[in-house]
């Protein structure tokens, strides 16, 4: 039992983590169009402890590429040449992430669900 506990801990990490990083994601593109907004992005980390391959979000980091420079000179935040300081966020490469992250967690959620099967299976069978 002892494995397929540590199986569980290891796709609910993967979950957590996913989840995670999908909700930076969506504050990316929440903000995709917000002035002097800049992307977010997150890495993970292994946990260190009993179980070897457990995962966490790490800190979330500002991505330092330069802002888009606007042209309007009627927006409030235009300066004397009419630009304002658009985001850095792309929305391709978001979408691209948010994509990544889903099916991750949806493997991570797989793996739990077969986790979960087999014990059940083995309880049954312990039963007869």
């Amino acid at each position: 039992m002892g494995n397929l506990m540590q199986t569980l801990m290891l796709s609910a990490s993967g979950m957590q983590a996913q989840s995670g990083r999908l909700r930076t994601v969506s504050e990316n593109i929440a903000n995709a169009d917000t002035p002097g907004f800049q992307r977010k992005t997150v890495s993970f980390k292994e946990t260190l402890g009993d179980t070897p391959g457990l995962v966490r979000l790490g800190d979330v980091r500002l991505d330092r590429s330069e802002l888009t420079s606007i042209y309007d000179p009627g927006h409030p935040l235009a300066d004397d040449t009419g630009h304002y300081d658009g985001s850095n966020v792309d929305l391709v490469v978001e979408i691209a992430d948010a994509r990544e992250a889903q099916r991750s967690y949806e493997a991570n959620l797989r793996m739990f669900d077969q986790a979960r099967q087999m014990s059940a299976s083995l309880l049954d069978l312990l039963r007869r």
